[in-house]
């Protein structure tokens, strides 16, 4: 069982501008067959950070975080957190979801996170807030 998750595809060192942080778990099946999918995502696009973070191995670290379907993912720029919610298990969703995050400016993606009162609320989410390079890198590494 794999439990770290990060899918290098950007220069050593280099801190991406997005995160996208793929929250399931061994057991799920549909999480399972999803992994080959996000790690061959996570190689088309190299301005993001790819986690898979399983979410029973590390609970601990998740604070009060509600995973109610799988996947579910996270895609952060900067600080903003632009989506939190499941994703139907094919890469054509994450893709075109991704490619829109990219075609914003940073102002856009600021507005965006901001725009809606659930996004605002995710905001405020000190869990989700708390899943940043760091953090994933001292969980999953």
């Amino acid at each position: 069982m794999m439990h770290h998750p990060l899918f290098p595809n950007g220069a050593a060192g280099a801190v991406a501008e997005f995160l996208v942080v793929c929250l399931c778990a061994e057991w799920c099946g549909v999480c399972r067959e999803y992994r080959s999918v996000f790690q061959e995502t996570a190689g088309q696009f190299p301005a993001a950070s790819f986690h898979w973070l399983d979410i029973e191995v590390h609970a601990d670290d998740l604070g009060n975080l509600e995973v109610e379907n799988f996947p579910t993912l996270l895609i952060k720029r900067q600080e903003w957190v632009l989506f939190y919610a499941s994703m139907p298990p094919s890469p054509g969703h994450l893709q075109r979801i991704l490619r829109t995050f990219l075609l914003q400016s940073v102002e856009e993606s600021r507005a965006y996170a901001y725009a809606r009162e659930e996004r605002r609320c995710w905001q405020d989410n000190e869990d989700l807030q708390r899943l940043d390079p760091d953090q994933l890198a001292r969980i999953c590494g």
